[in-house]
């Protein structure tokens, strides 16, 4: 995966400590007389016995001390999801997991970070106001749904704000402006708010996790194992999960069946422990897909192992393959003492290597380490917005450049209609995983589209004669991963000037700096910016997660 540019960690938190210039109206919970209210530390949780201790003013500077205790009320959500806080009179922003907007809650400064802190909560005063009942048992301690039980409505409201925030502080686009409103559009939600998940990726482990209530129970040898997700924080222990809302029922019918019968003291296989990196099971992935002829769900299993024994998994295999859903059982065998559930080789246990979906009228083969979108029904919203933004003519007169294409779904998208007649001229797509690109000819040549090319490259590492190779493009899509593009990247499209820019985002934080600086430059390094913001328009791919979507529209000044 690439990492953030260094000079682009410095922008964001040097140049542009935009913690400190949220515009937002939080205040402390705290009385007009006390506005810098805190509590000696103390590790019992009766926090609100604690003594008060004010200052002697109120314009005193406010900069939290570690292991400090304060009473705390949450304004909105920040990036990852995190709720923010901000001090009276001084501004300083305060950080904290789980909290949500209007919730008045204890919190305990666990880190100071220069221009802002994290506090972690320790008691919940008064409930947030969007309060709904999480459906999933495990949402309060998973950390992969966090706003379940915020109201649906809320979340959209807390996302939207969270992308204009960054337009505006990070991007530097004036929400005076009198275009501004017509350039930021409202948040599309997803109709579909549970088993949306095409994919999702359980561990084995030998160390299960446990709530504190429960913490007081020793667990020896199988009791311990668990499979199911990662607890926060920790890259050992394990919560055990027997059914997520996010996935598909079939995909959560396997799981069970998987829980059932995996620790079988007969069956023989035992978890990895990644301290000693010993055992045999590492990771389950399922992976939903739809029968073209049928349009009925099959699923594949995948079971990522350290070592290749296939008469270890022969009786799950067994069970499993048994449920009618069931069309592919991989192993994908990682010798690796990493976390990674990509093996070295790859194995098919039953059925068939592939899976198939449909997307914007294109049929895809998936494999067991293909990227495809997660959320297939939110994804067919989200490719429309780039074909409308993109703006083909539709007389195959155009060229695409499709940068960290993946496995091309989306210039195979934009190479043809829904007719198969060819839209643009020809699609050029880079992507630095060699499986992808493989996937991105196998689904050309599945959908009988020969108008396209995919090539292997690493776009963080581009030089000069990056574009020799292929001719000067009409538009360039760029849906690059979380750190958004290195700047070798945004200096050559400055230079190459290509007349429009569709950037797809997973994550808006890099999003609007990189479009601060296709729009407006980098002053420090005499680099001039040449395009406009026409739209930015979030999507929310993935409801009740912090995650947030957009697709912005730049054309060439």
């Amino acid at each position: 995966m690439a990492t953030i540019p260094s000079h682009a960690l410095r922008h964001l938190t040097l140049t542009r400590p935009w913690f400190r210039k949220i515009s937002c109206t939080t205040s402390l919970a705290f009385s007009s007389q006390d506005p810098l209210l805190t509590y000696p530390d103390n590790s019992n949780n009766n926090d609100t016995d604690h003594t008060k201790k004010t200052t002697n003013s109120k314009s005193q500077a406010f900069f939290p001390k570690k292991n400090q205790v304060l009473e705390l009320e949450c304004e909105s959500l920040a990036f990852k999801g995190k709720g923010v806080c901000k001090v009276a009179d001084s501004g300083f922003v305060l950080l904290c997991d789980n909290a949500l907007p209007g919730e008045r809650f204890i919190g305990r400064v666990s880190r100071k970070k220069g221009s802002y802190a994290e506090v972690t909560k320790l008691k919940t005063l008064s409930p947030h106001r969007d309060l709904v009942d999480a459906p999933c048992g495990y949402a309060s301690y998973c950390g992969g749904c966090k706003t379940q039980n915020l109201s649906y409505e809320a979340q959209l409201r807390a996302k939207e704000q969270q992308v204009r925030e960054l337009v505006i502080h990070v991007g530097k686009f004036s929400d005076k402006n009198p275009d501004f409103e017509c350039i930021m559009k409202p948040i599309v939600p997803c109709d579909v708010q549970f088993h949306y998940r095409n994919k999702m990726e359980f561990s084995f482990g030998t160390q299960k996790w446990l709530p504190k209530e429960l913490l007081h129970e020793k667990l020896d040898g199988i009791d311990n194992y668990a499979l199911g997700l990662h607890a926060p924080g920790y890259f050992d222990k394990i919560l055990n999960v027997d059914k997520c809302l996010l996935q598909s029922e079939p995909a959560n019918k396997i799981l069970a069946t998987v829980q059932d019968n995996w620790k079988d003291p007969e069956l023989g296989p035992s978890p990895y422990n990644v301290h000693s990196h010993t055992g045999f099971l590492k990771h389950l992935v399922l992976r939903t897909g739809r029968d073209m002829k049928t349009d009925l769900p099959e699923l594949m299993v995948n079971f990522v192992t350290s070592s290749y024994k296939p008469e270890m998994l022969k009786p799950l295999v067994e069970k499993i393959s048994a449920i009618p859903e069931v069309v592919s059982i991989m192993n994908n065998v990682n010798t690796s003492v990493g976390n990674t559930s990509v093996g070295e080789e790859e194995y098919t246990l039953y059925g068939k290597s592939t899976i198939t979906e449909s997307l914007r009228g294109l049929t895809f083969q998936i494999s067991a380490n293909s990227f495809f979108q997660t959320n297939t029904h939110q994804a067919e919203v989200l490719y429309k917005l780039i074909e409308d933004c993109a703006g083909l003519r539709g007389d195959a007169s155009e060229i695409v450049l499709d940068l960290f294409c993946g496995t091309g779904t989306i210039g195979l998208t934009l190479a043809k209609k829904y007719s198969l007649l060819d839209l643009a001229k020809h699609v050029y797509g880079y992507e630095v995983v060699a499986q992808a690109v493989t996937d991105a000819h196998r689904n050309a040549k599945l959908n009988g589209i020969s108008n396209t090319t995919f090539l292997q490259g690493d776009l963080n590492k581009i030089d000069e004669n990056f574009g020799k190779h292929f001719p000067k493009p009409d538009i360039v899509i760029s849906d690059p991963n979380r750190p958004g593009m290195h700047m070798k990247l945004i200096k050559f499209l400055l230079k190459l000037k290509a007349p429009k820019i569709v950037y797809v985002s997973c994550n808006p934080a890099t999003c609007a700096r990189d479009i601060d600086y296709l729009c407006h430059g980098v002053m420090e390094q005499n680099i001039k910016g040449c395009y406009k913001l026409k739209s930015i328009q979030p999507v929310d791919m993935f409801p009740h997660t912090p995650h947030i979507e957009c697709v912005c529209l730049l054309e060439l000044c």
